[in-house]
């Protein structure tokens, strides 16, 4: 039924030219969203990339604290003496 209503619209001189721009215009039309989700996408990888960098920053600054605390009592003594603390 579709098939031969579409071989009727065809076959009609008129319409070749309508139905060559109609599918000019769904191509460029599902270029567009494709490249607006592969943007969307990107935006996602991207924020996600952001999140990992401060965690890892935050796991950096830990460990830097980590190695700079005291190792015993003395020493933390000794710290608060000083005032290096």
């Amino acid at each position: 039924m579709i098939a031969s209503l579409l071989d009727g619209i065809a076959a009609a001189p008129c319409a070749r030219p309508a139905l060559r721009y109609a599918a000019i215009a769904l191509t460029i039309v599902l270029l567009l969203l494709s490249i607006c989700r592969s943007g969307e996408h990107v935006g996602r990888i991207a924020e996600r990339l952001e999140n990992t960098e401060k965690a890892n920053e935050t796991q950096r600054r830990m460990l830097e604290a980590a190695a700079r605390r005291p190792r015993d009592r003395g020493e933390l003594v000794d710290r608060l003496r000083d005032g290096g603390f």
